[in-house]
């Protein structure tokens, strides 16, 4: 929706992140029985919800050029815990599921076969880990300058009013 201009949102960032929310529900949580009862499937689901309903709230009174404070206060500000909280629960399930993963075998490929391809999928679950080492800061701090960058704006607005 973000090239339309109804929303003001990146397509390879809103891409990435949908996929990111699919990998981990499917290829993880549901693929992997054992973690489904982990707390920090819990912790990613509420972090995911309650963003969600901040986004789509934002989304919507924005479209309907009636935006309270309240909403758009919450939109660049509750990030600040529910983004580490998704993010632990995201990470902390992942470890989780590793061992079984690794018992299991699941979705690996081995050597030989026909297509002479192996896939490992626990160590690729691992790179997955590591690879929010340098995504994370920098999705964390680029959240943190819209905020600062919206937020003053507004107060500077509301100054004039």
């Amino acid at each position: 929706m973000g090239e339309w201009g109804i929303v003001p949102s990146s397509v390879v960032l809103t891409s990435f992140q949908v996929m990111s929310r699919v990998f981990l529900i499917w290829a993880v949580t549901h693929s992997v029985k054992e973690v489904q009862s982990e707390d920090s499937v819990l912790l990613f689901v509420i972090a995911w919800t309650i963003t969600e309903i901040i986004r789509y709230s934002f989304y919507t009174f924005s479209l309907l050029n009636h935006l309270p404070y309240l909403i758009k206060w919450a939109r660049y500000t509750l990030f600040i815990v529910l983004y580490p909280m998704g993010v632990s629960g995201e990470l902390l399930t992942i470890y989780a599921a590793l061992p079984f993963v690794r018992q299991a075998g699941l979705y690996s490929i081995s050597l030989p076969n026909k297509y002479n391809f192996s896939f490992d999928y626990h160590a690729f679950l691992i790179l997955i880990m590591i690879s929010y080492i340098p995504i994370f800061p920098q999705l964390y701090f680029h959240m943190i300058h819209q905020r600062r960058k919206i937020l003053s704006h507004t107060e500077e607005h509301k100054k004039f009013e």
